[in-house]
């Protein structure tokens, strides 16, 4: 009995020594929560959550910003003319290969032509005025004049020939200013003529872009938006 006693006693010193030489850890550092945060690699930057944060289920990230796709170009009209009426069926021809269906209209446009030429003596004011100059005409030997009485622009002006080109105009003009006639001039005459334009809607950017190729071919006519 004596023995167990003396082999207990030892073995209860043995532990404490052991624990009070640190070879069982620290009970009083470990099982405390505080000091043990404090020998925590950048302890300062954790942070004690309560229960329901814990439990809480993790907010989703943040969705990233959609991006919108810039909407494709398109031209909501676009017109082409005024055509001749021969130049206007060969540009139909070329735009039928867009295939635009009733996306494209014509429509006829008022215009005018030059038929001639005309050398004339501008208008004198008044019928007396325009005497006057024929007078002035006749001593200079000019014989071959009209005076135009007639309700217009050039009315009481001085006619001296009407030409189909305006070369043979110019010809004469300058066979007057020989005789002594400087106040003679050259303006081309309009005939009335129905004209073309074309228009077109909701193009898209590689449509308008082979509207403007086939427009090429006719240099003088024009491309621009409409209504």
């Amino acid at each position: 009995m004596l023995k167990f006693v003396f082999w207990l006693l030892a073995g209860v010193n043995l532990l404490v020594l052991a624990i009070g030489q640190g070879y069982l850890g620290s009970f009083r550092t470990e099982t405390r929560e505080p000091a043990r945060l404090k020998n925590q690699l950048q302890a300062n930057k954790l942070t004690l959550l309560t229960q329901e944060q814990a439990t809480a289920p993790a907010a989703p990230p943040a969705a990233e910003a959609a991006v919108t796709p810039a909407p494709p170009t398109s031209y909501a009209c676009t017109e082409v003319g005024n055509f001749l009426l021969a130049d206007g069926r060969r540009f139909e021809a070329q735009v039928a290969a867009l295939d635009l269906g009733d996306r494209q209209s014509r429509r006829n446009v008022a215009g005018q032509d030059i038929s001639s030429y005309m050398v004339y003596i501008p208008p004198q004011g008044s019928k007396e005025g325009a005497d006057r100059k024929a007078g002035e005409l006749k001593q200079l030997g000019v014989t071959n004049y009209f005076i135009i009485n007639e309700s217009s622009p050039l009315r009481w002006g001085i006619s001296l020939g009407v030409f189909k080109s305006e070369t043979s105009a110019q010809s004469q003009l300058a066979s007057l200013n020989k005789q002594g006639v400087h106040s003679a001039r050259v303006a081309p005459r309009y005939s009335a003529s129905k004209q073309l334009a074309y228009q077109f809607r909701d193009l898209d950017a590689a449509t308008r872009a082979r509207l403007e190729k086939i427009k090429t071919q006719f240099p003088e006519q024009e491309l621009h938006s409409c209504k």
